[in-house]
């Protein structure tokens, strides 16, 4: 199916720089979602709700008679980090940017919406999620849900209010050449856990340690021992990775403390591996604590689950997203990313499929998502936008009942 969207390339250009420039952390997303509606109204989208999972918005648009729905869905928040890339719509808040590409991913699905509601070529009825705090299990914001937007509108009713037969989502990829499409069959990201480690000693006098339980020594052992859980304890063939990225200990250069704190993230592939990881880390803890006569704690926080794209609903959209770019710019992706992505909690409710839309291979779009001078290559808006109207037109055609 041939859809071109490149007439709404400056639309949503400027769109996406406003929002760019107005970045909000998740579940603070006001201005955010003002804005959203306020474009929604002017598409003259059937029906939208409001204030789902805290900041989220649903939008309805509906075509024929068919009782068939599906959801889209993009996120919406942005990051506690410094924007250092200099350009001519840079984000005016200090200390927060859109460093993954949520704006661009939220334009995409506006872009879809105009065309849309005014084509409507299809039956039944298509739901545009506009989520909050994606983010936010990297950063917990106040007065949000620690498991991030996507539980949050799952427990305030999303598919219960909003029935849908499956679900679909994209992220921008840097890495992947600009404007090309990207997925695989089964996994695609990694779980997502985090923990912290707690281990209590005996502080004193950094002259006589004999004295004392250093806390700040059992805490090297375990960082060290637990790279052993990767190495020596998961199949090779089914990855994971176990990060030590925070240390916190004592106040002065002579003084032992009586308590150190580390802080990491687990990500696996499977629940098999998530369950042994776990199991495998807590053993190590308190083997290690125990064996200098120390005591620790873990508090092990189970985050995003793995998100596995089915393999016949993939084949589909593979089919679809190929339709848009040509075979040529289609990349079959040979391994499974180790990040979370919270879409994958929506597939613990319904049916759904997950891609990548890549940023760039070069140049500043080829910089890492999280870095501060990430930038995101608005010349690929009108492809993710015309992904979801061809989807849309194809899952719900009009000759269905």
């Amino acid at each position: 199916m041939s859809v071109d969207l490149t007439p709404l390339e400056a639309d949503m250009t400027a769109w996406r720089r406003h929002i760019h420039q107005h970045p909000e952390l998740g579940f603070h997303e006001q201005d955010t979602v003002r804005f959203i509606l306020d474009l929604l109204e002017s598409f003259g989208v059937d029906e939208v709700a409001t204030g789902i999972g805290g900041t989220g918005i649903v939008a309805t648009i509906r075509a024929g008679t068919s009782s068939r729905a599906i959801g889209i869905r993009a996120d919406i928040d942005a990051l506690p980090m410094t924007e250092l890339a200099e350009s001519d719509h840079k984000s005016c808040t200090p200390g927060v940017m859109h460093a993954c590409g949520h704006d661009g991913h939220t334009t995409m699905l506006l872009g879809a919406a105009k065309h849309l509601a005014a084509t409507r070529n299809f039956d039944g009825a298509v739901h545009l999620i506009f989520q909050p705090a994606e983010e936010s299990l990297g950063y917990q914001g106040p007065g949000g849900d620690p498991d991030g937007g996507a539980s949050a509108m799952i427990r305030d009713g999303l598919f219960d209010r909003f029935p849908m037969d499956a679900i679909f989502g994209i992220h921008n990829r840097p890495g992947i050449a600009a404007g090309k499409l990207a997925g695989r069959a089964g996994a695609l990201y990694a779980a997502a856990d985090k923990f912290e480690i707690v281990v209590s000693g005996k502080g004193g006098h950094a002259a006589r340690p004999h004295l004392t339980v250093d806390p700040v020594l059992v805490a090297a052992h375990i960082i060290v021992a637990v790279q052993s859980i990767v190495a020596r304890n998961t199949d090779p063939m089914d990855a994971a990775v176990v990060s030590i990225c925070k240390v916190e200990a004592g106040t002065a250069f002579n003084i032992i403390a009586d308590e150190a704190r580390l802080g990491g993230t687990v990500r696996t592939l499977s629940r098999a591996s998530q369950d042994a990881t776990e199991r495998r880390l807590r053993e190590i803890v308190t083997g290690i604590a125990a064996s200098f006569g120390a005591t620790a704690d873990l508090h092990y926080e189970r985050g995003y689950p793995a998100l596995h794209n089915p393999a016949d609903l993939y084949a589909s959209v593979r089919d679809i997203a190929i339709g848009i770019v040509g075979p040529d710019r289609f990349v079959d992706l040979d391994a499974p990313g180790m990040g979370g992505e919270d879409f994958a909690r929506y597939l613990d409710v319904v049916p759904g499929c997950f891609l990548l839309l890549g940023n760039g291979d070069e140049g500043p779009g080829s910089v890492m998502l999280h870095n501060s001078h990430y930038a995101y290559d608005d010349s690929i808006s009108p492809t993710g936008a015309a992904l979801w109207v061809a989807l849309t037109e194809t899952f719900l055609p009009k000759h269905m009942p």
